[in-house]
C-alpha cells in the first residue's frame, strides 16, 4: 500500500516536471528595491530642529506597520522559526517545493483534507500582488498556477535573504498588526533582534491562523520550538495567553510633543522636522510635571508652557498638558483661552507711558476705588485686599497693584485698550469693549497662552509684535509695531524691578533667574487660572496653571503655582549665557527724582524724551483734580417728551479746575457747551463716551465714562 501510493506521487511529480518545468510570467513583479522603496509605515514622526525624535502619530488607523527592517536586524530565532513552520526547504528549491506540493494535492484527494503547500515565495508573490492572495474560500487552480509562475520568476531576481526580508515585513501576524515590527513591539514590547526562540516561534505559529485562539496558536508554537531547539512549552502557553488574549498596545516611542503633533499634517511615514528643541521640551514636561507633583492637595492639575525664540519666532517647546496629573491631558492648554488675571498690566501701563498719560513715576493712588457700571457698582481689590495708598506706576506695576491699574484704564480709555490688545494679537477677544468693561485691566476677558506669549515677545522686541511658528522652513516676514522702542524698553525695566516687586512679592521670590529678565505673574478671580510670562534678550517664556474643568485651585497664586515652572525653565535657557540687559533706545531719559513727600526713596527714573521730572509733588486731597458728574459708569436715558437740545448733563471739576479743559471722546467740546464757572453742560448724545478733563499739555487727569441710551 505505502508503495503504492509513494509510485503514484512520483508519477505525478514527473508529470508535473515533464509538463511544467518553465513557466512563464505573464507580468513582471516588482523588484525587492521597488518593494522596499514603497514600503509605508502607519506611523508618522515629529522631530525636533536637529532630527531628534519628538512624537510618533498614528496616522493611518487601518492597519499598524512600523519602518522596513533589514534581515541583520531580525533575530535569527525569528528566520530559523518562520522556515520551520512554513518553508522548511526554503533554502533549497526554486520557489515551488514540488515534493510538498505533490504530497498536498494527493492527500487532499485521497483524505479529503484541505492542506497547502505554498512555500515562503509563493506566499510573498501573493502578499506582492492581490490577484494571487488567498481568498476566504481558497484559491482556484488557476490562481495557484499564477501563484506558481510569480513564485519562479521572483527566485531569478531576488535573493533567498530578500525574500525573507519581504515577506517578514509585509505579512500580516495577528488583527492589525502587519510585519514583523510591528508584530514583535505590539504583541512582546520589543525589538524584532530581541526575539527569543519561544516569541518567535509563536509569531510563526500565528502565519497559518492569525486570529487562533491563545491554547491553539501555542500548541502549534511548541511544535515549531521543537523544530529548531528544545521548546520551552510552559513557557509558550504563558506568552500566548498574555500576548493574545488582550487587544495589542503598541507603545509609541518619543511621546513628548503629543498636543503641537495634532496641529501638524501629517501623511503616513512621513518624518517632519518642527521648530523645538527635544530636550528642552523634555526638561520643560518634566519641571511641569514636578510642580504640579509638589501642588497635589491644593486642587490643581492641569499646567502648559511654551517657549519662544525672540529673534525668529520659533516655538522652542510647546507642552499642552502634564499628561500624568491631568484628567483632561488632551485638552491643550497653550491654546485653549483662560483669564489672564494681571498680566495684561503691562500692556496697559506701556499704552498710557506712549500716550504721555503716564510716566514710570507718576503717582498714582491705590486707594479703595468705586465704579458705576450698567451691572451695578465695580469695585477693584488687591491680592492681598489692602491699600498702599500712593504708589509709583512703577511700583504699581512691579507689585501689581489693581486699583491703580483701573485708574490708568480710566486714563487710558477702555476702548483704547481694547483696540491695543487686538493689536497685540490677542484675537480671543471676541466681544467687543463694552462687553468686558473695567475688568480688562484686570485681565476680565480671555486670552490663550500662545497668544500672550508672543504679545510679552513685542516687548522683548522692542515694541514690535512678529508672527511666530514651529516649521523652521516656514517664512515668518513683517511685524507691526505696538508700542515706540522707548515704552517697550521702560516697561521691559519696570518688569525687571525686583525692588518695584518687593511691596507684593518681596526681594526674594521664584520670580529671580541667574540672568537679566522681564518677568509678570497673574492670577484670575478664584484663582481659577495663574500665569507667569517674561522674557529675556533671547527667549519669552510663558506658564500657565489651573485646571482644564476650570475648577477654582486652593492657595495657589502665580508666585506659587506658575512661578517655578517659569523660574527652572528660564534657568535652563540661560545656562550658556546668562540674559542681558539690552542698552536703551535714543530718546529714553535717565533722571533722579524725589517725591514730596517721600512716598518712595529718591531714585534713578527711565523718561521718554521730553517727560522727564526731577521733583514729584503728592496733591493732597484737596487739591487733587476730580471729574464731578452723574457718576462713572453711568446709563443716562433720554425723554422722549422733551426736546433734544434741552437735554444736557452737567459735569464739573473739583480741585484746580480753572488750568483744565474738557474733552469728550477725545475732541475738544464746543465752547457753547460750557457755563460760565468752567463747568461742561453736554448734550445727550445718544452711544457710550468718555468725558476727560485735560491740561493746558494735553495731559488727562480723570475721566469719567456714561453711556446715553
Amino acid at each position: 500500500m505505502i508503495a503504492g501510493r509513494t509510485a503514484r506521487r512520483l508519477l505525478l511529480l514527473g508529470c508535473l516536471y515533464a509538463g511544467f518545468a518553465v513557466p512563464q510570467a505573464e507580468a513582471a513583479l516588482p523588484t525587492y528595491a521597488e518593494v522596499r522603496a514603497a514600503h509605508t509605515p502607519s506611523e508618522a514622526w515629529v522631530l525636533d530642529r536637529h532630527g531628534h525624535l519628538l512624537q510618533t502619530v498614528r496616522v493611518d488607523k487601518t492597519r499598524r506597520c512600523l519602518p522596513w527592517v533589514g534581515l541583520a536586524d531580525l533575530s535569527p530565532a525569528m528566520t530559523d522559526a518562520l522556515i520551520a513552520s512554513e518553508d522548511k526547504r526554503f533554502m533549497s528549491h526554486s520557489g515551488v517545493d514540488w515534493v510538498a506540493m505533490v504530497s498536498a494535492m494527493w492527500d487532499n484527494l485521497a483524505d479529503h483534507q484541505r492542506r497547502g503547500a505554498s512555500t515562503l515565495t509563493m506566499q510573498l508573490a501573493g502578499l506582492l500582488d492581490p490577484a494571487l492572495h488567498r481568498a476566504a474560500g481558497g484559491r482556484s487552480m488557476m490562481q495557484k498556477w499564477d501563484q506558481i509562475v510569480a513564485a519562479r520568476e521572483l527566485e531569478k531576481t531576488w535573493t533567498k535573504e530578500q525574500i525573507l526580508e519581504a515577506y517578514l515585513n509585509l505579512v500580516n501576524f495577528r488583527g492589525e498588526l502587519s510585519g514583523i515590527a510591528a508584530a514583535s513591539k505590539g504583541m512582546f514590547g520589543k525589538y524584532p533582534s530581541g526575539l527569543d526562540r519561544s516569541e518567535a516561534s509563536l509569531l510563526a505559529a500565528l502565519l497559518r491562523d492569525p486570529n487562533a485562539r491563545p491554547a491553539t496558536v501555542a500548541k502549534r508554537a511548541c511544535g515549531v520550538a521543537n523544530l529548531i531547539g528544545q521548546a520551552d512549552c510552559r513557557r509558550i502557553e504563558g506568552l500566548a495567553l498574555t500576548a493574545l488574549s488582550q487587544r495589542s498596545a503598541l507603545e509609541m516611542e518619543g511621546q513628548l510633543a503629543p498636543h503641537l503633533a495634532r496641529r501638524l499634517d501629517l501623511k503616513p511615514g512621513q518624518s517632519l522636522r518642527t521648530s523645538l528643541d527635544a530636550d528642552l521640551q523634555a526638561f520643560t514636561l518634566a519641571t511641569l510635571k514636578r510642580q504640579l507633583t509638589e501642588l497635589q492637595g491644593r486642587e490643581v492639575e492641569d499646567g502648559a508652557v511654551v517657549v519662544l525664540d525672540n529673534a525668529s519666532g520659533d516655538v522652542l517647546a510647546w507642552v499642552g498638558s502634564s499628561d500624568t496629573t491631568s484628567q483632561a491631558a488632551e485638552v491643550d492648554g497653550v491654546t485653549a483661552p483662560r483669564l489672564p488675571g494681571s498680566t495684561l498690566k503691562p500692556f496697559l501701563y506701556g499704552l498710557a507711558i506712549d500716550r504721555h498719560l503716564l510716566t514710570a513715576a507718576s503717582p498714582l493712588e491705590d486707594s479703595p476705588l468705586s465704579l458705576d457700571t450698567p451691572l451695578g457698582q465695580y469695585v477693584p481689590q488687591n491680592y492681598e485686599h489692602d491699600y498702599k495708598g500712593w504708589v509709583s506706576a512703577r511700583t504699581a506695576l512691579g507689585s501689581s497693584l489693581n486699583v491703580p491699574a483701573v485708574r490708568t484704564l480710566l486714563l487710558v480709555g477702555v476702548d483704547r485698550f481694547y483696540a491695543e490688545l487686538k493689536d497685540l494679537g490677542l484675537n480671543s477677544l471676541t466681544h467687543d469693549s463694552d462687553f468686558y468693561g473695567y475688568s480688562l485691566a484686570l485681565g476680565g476677558g480671555e486670552v490663550t497662552l500662545l497668544d500672550l506669549t508672543n504679545a510679552y515677545r513685542s516687548l522683548a522686541n522692542g515694541g514690535v509684535l512678529r508672527p511666530i511658528g514651529w516649521l523652521p522652513a516656514t517664512a515668518r516676514h513683517g511685524g507691526k509695531r505696538v508700542l515706540s522702542a522707548q515704552t517697550a524698553y521702560i516697561i521691559s525695566d519696570m518688569l525687571a524691578d525686583k525692588s518695584a516687586r518687593g511691596l507684593t512679592f518681596g526681594l526674594s521670590s521664584p520670580l529671580e533667574t541667574i540672568g537679566h529678565a522681564s518677568v509678570k505673574t497673574g492670577t484670575s478671580k478664584d484663582m481659577r487660572d495663574n500665569w507667569c510670562i517674561g522674557y529675556t534678550d533671547r527667549y519669552t517664556v510663558g506658564v500657565w496653571v489651573g485646571n482644564d474643568s476650570g475648577a477654582p485651585m486652593r492657595d495657589v497664586s502665580g508666585i506659587s503655582g506658575a512661578a517655578p515652572i517659569w523660574q527652572a525653565v528660564m534657568n535652563r535657557l540661560q545656562g550658556n549665557r546668562p540674559g542681558r540687559a539690552t542698552k536703551a533706545p535714543p530718546e529714553v531719559e535717565s533722571r533722579v527724582v524725589h517725591y514730596e513727600p517721600a512716598i518712595e526713596p529718591d531714585r534713578r527714573e527711565l523718561f521718554l524724551a521730553g517727560t522727564a521730572l526731577e521733583q514729584i509733588v503728592i496733591p493732597s486731597e484737596d487739591l487733587n483734580p476730580r471729574i464731578d458728574g452723574p457718576g462713572n459708569g453711568a446709563v443716562l436715558a433720554r425723554d422722549p417728551d422733551i426736546p433734544a437740545e434741552r437735554q444736557k448733563v452737567r459735569f464739573s471739576i473739583k480741585g484746580m479746575g480753572s488750568t483744565l479743559a474738557w474733552y469728550v471722546d477725545d475732541k475738544a467740546v464746543e465752547p457753547l457747551w460750557l457755563d460760565v464757572d468752567g463747568s461742561l453742560l453736554w448734550p445727550l448724545v445718544p452711544g457710550a463716551h468718555r468725558v476727560t478733563a485735560q491740561t493746558a499739555g494735553g495731559k488727562t487727569v480723570d475721566a469719567m465714562f456714561v453711556t446715553v441710551k
